[in-house]
């Protein structure tokens, strides 16, 4: 019965998630519309004739209606055709599986940090509230979100690329090539992108903790006689669970979102690297390509968040 409910439970939430890309893509695709110039005179050249810009127009379909070019697109998607790019002629899907794969990397790597520095640092302040470690982590936390992750990045850069050595200051390794070579190469840009995840993790986390802890029964189990450490991890994590996978998924796409910033001062040739050259030099399909990817990651995160939903609280199937 459990297991029919949490299945019909991620039918629908699967089947809400399809008008989310058509509203998507579609937004996408017509924001790139609205881009002043047109792709056809700067593929064709300034100097180029009336009859090669109406020519290239027709090449790439660029003389269709919107609606009709969306639609087109959305076809070729559906059976994996993300069509090519305009300036490369490389196949859409081809970028994106040479840097896509750099972008995970980074962002997994910074989702880790996030909840391995996080989820300490909020158990230990909501544990000793008002103390000096509750105001220290506290103000660490305002920090990581007040700091923008481009002058971390930078300043990560200056010492421990250039000035120490460590690290690389520039460039990506591909993990299937060099694991560790990848890990290490990637240690920065994920450092840089963390910061503001590890903020969240650590103030969602106090703030929920706190709140459990000082509930009415964890008096009443403290006044049975059970230590502070067997109610911290019998009840108090177990209350916050749910809380704390909202907040997961919810650092998650905003670490995705934030690697555009991060990939440009580390020169990483990532998907949003390459979003940004597209959107430059007016290469739609590339745009277009890496959004609908984009959101199909997000939509899959949220999807697995939903899942865990059901198995730490199954009510959430049933409602």
């Amino acid at each position: 019965m459990i297991q029919r409910e949490r299945v019909r439970f991620l039918g629908n939430r699967l089947l809400q998630f399809v008008p989310v890309i058509l509203l998507a893509t579609f937004i996408v695709f017509g924001l790139m519309q609205l881009v002043p110039g047109d792709i056809a005179v700067t593929l064709a050249g300034e100097n180029a004739s009336q009859a090669r810009i109406a020519e290239i127009r027709g090449l790439y379909g660029l003389d269709r209606p919107m609606l009709v070019q969306y639609g087109d697109w959305l076809w070729n998607a559906l059976h994996g055709d993300l069509s090519r790019s305009i300036l490369s002629g490389a196949p859409v899907l081809d970028t994106i599986a040479r840097t896509f794969p750099l972008t995970l990397l980074i962002v997994g790597y910074a989702m880790v940090l996030s909840l391995a520095i996080g989820l300490p640092l909020g158990v230990l302040a909501a544990t000793r509230p008002g103390s000096r470690i509750d105001g220290f982590v506290t103000g660490l936390a305002s920090v990581g979100i007040a700091v923008p992750n481009f002058w971390l990045a930078m300043l990560l850069v200056s010492y421990f690329a250039l000035q120490l050595g460590w690290f690389p200051a520039t460039g990506a390794v591909a993990f299937g090539d060099d694991p560790w070579g990848a890990l290490h190469a990637a240690t920065l840009p994920a450092v840089a992108l963390a910061s503001g995840g590890i903020a969240d993790v650590a103030r969602q986390l106090r703030s929920a903790l706190i709140e459990v802890l000082s509930s009415q029964y964890v008096r009443t189990l403290r006044a049975k006689g059970l230590s502070d450490t067997a109610i911290l991890w019998k009840h108090g994590l177990k209350n916050v669970s749910v809380t704390m996978l909202t907040v997961t998924g919810l650092v998650f796409n905003r670490l995705l979102g934030a690697t555009v910033v991060v990939e440009a001062v580390f020169a990483i040739p990532g998907i949003g690297s390459s979003v940004v050259y597209a959107a430059i030099h007016k290469d739609f399909p590339v745009i277009q390509g890496a959004v609908l990817v984009m959101v199909l990651v997000v939509i899959s995160v949220n999807l697995l968040i939903d899942l865990f939903y059901t198995i730490l609280d199954p009510r959430v199937a049933r409602r």
